[in-house]
């Protein structure tokens, strides 16, 4: 997809980020980095006085400088959340009193450096993520089966931009079109399933959910393909029918079984159970 969106962690804490290729920068949730400098238990309210207090005491006004883009909330829904870039960002962090702040920044340098990087040679972002599965306890097999599972992925896309999808909705209702096919379950409802808000459900599924994604995926693509499916009710059919030969062999693979593929494990970390810390 043409504009990425991804979860990155400093110190812990999670901030929300978004690729843009057109431009070729990195635009930050500036609630979370706020969150992530202050500690603060209300990163908005903390944001909200700060752009006040910014603009009485130095006549500027900070959301000029920043860019409203649909990021997903704690609650798995998109919305428009302040965002900046890393010029933007080092300017906020100039009005924020905090010992991170000269940490941050490096993390800023390192994170955009690393995307050139990926940019120049794509192996290195691939070796990134595999290194940090392995770090999350996945086990060979999985990692194997997830990088095959996303060059799938990347192949059905690069066909929906040459084939005249751009919008990020419509990557996202062909998505879940195939998906809900071959699973019989939307995105959402898998998501839920599986515990998950606004983590990334790929990351979540097990090696049969990510085999039947892909099959499905490569179903996909080779149908659009034989038929030269153009915009978006084109694919979308095209997806429908992809879907369906992963459903076709989900099922019977179920039968011969007698197992559900799709299930609501996740590799999240166990909830601590704050009773038993004394």
């Amino acid at each position: 997809m043409e504009n990425q969106t991804s979860v990155k962690l400093f110190e812990s804490k999670r901030i929300r980020t978004h690729w843009d290729e057109n431009e070729e920068k990195w635009y930050f949730s500036v609630v979370d980095v706020v969150e992530a400098l202050t500690d603060s238990l209300n990163a908005r309210d903390y944001w909200f006085k700060m752009k006040i207090r910014v603009k009485s005491e130095d006549g500027i006004e900070l959301s000029t400088i920043c860019r409203q883009l649909k990021l997903v909330s704690s609650d798995g829904k998109r919305y428009a959340t302040d965002c900046a870039d890393t010029k933007a960002l080092f300017r906020i962090i100039q009005s924020i009193p905090s010992p991170k702040a000269e940490p941050f920044k490096q993390w800023l340098a390192k994170v955009g450096y690393e995307r050139m990087q990926e940019i120049q040679d794509p192996a290195q972002g691939l070796d990134r993520a595999r290194k940090n599965w392995r770090k999350l306890g996945r086990s060979e097999k999985w990692i194997q089966q997830r990088m095959m599972g996303q060059e799938t992925r990347n192949k059905l896309t690069d066909y929906w931009k040459d084939a005249g999808i751009k919008k990020e909705d419509e990557f996202a209702m062909l998505t879940n079109i195939i998906h809900q096919e071959w699973s019989d379950l939307t995105v959402k409802e898998h998501k839920a399933l599986k515990g998950l808000k606004t983590q990334n459900l790929r990351d979540h599924m097990s090696e049969g959910e990510l085999i039947f994604t892909a099959l499905a995926e490569l179903s996909t693509r080779q149908i659009a393909e034989t038929e030269k499916a153009k915009g978006l009710n084109e694919n979308a059919k095209a997806g429908k029918k992809g879907g369906a030969v992963a459903k076709n062999a989900r099922k019977e693979l179920e039968e011969q079984t007698g197992k559900s593929v799709i299930t609501g494990e996740n590799f999240l970390p166990p909830k601590t159970d704050k009773k038993q810390i004394k």
